[in-house]
């Protein structure tokens, strides 16, 4: 059997939950989600280049640490 790894912070349980969460939302529910997260004046939304998307990750994940 495959062992599956994770984030360091989730495990099989959280993963499940966050599915459960998406699966049983309506769509209103995730219009109004999406909506919020734009309204969030601490981060932003932009397109970047698919090429230039591990860079991008690999910035994010530096500046969380």
């Amino acid at each position: 059997m495959r062992q599956h790894r994770f984030p360091p912070g989730w495990d099989e349980d959280r993963v499940r939950k966050v599915l459960t969460h998406y699966e049983e939302q309506t769509e209103v529910e995730a219009v109004a989600e999406d909506e919020a997260a734009f309204e969030d004046s601490t981060q932003t939304v932009m397109e970047v280049p698919i090429d230039l998307v591990p860079a991008v990750r690999e910035l994010i994940a530096k500046h969380q640490a």
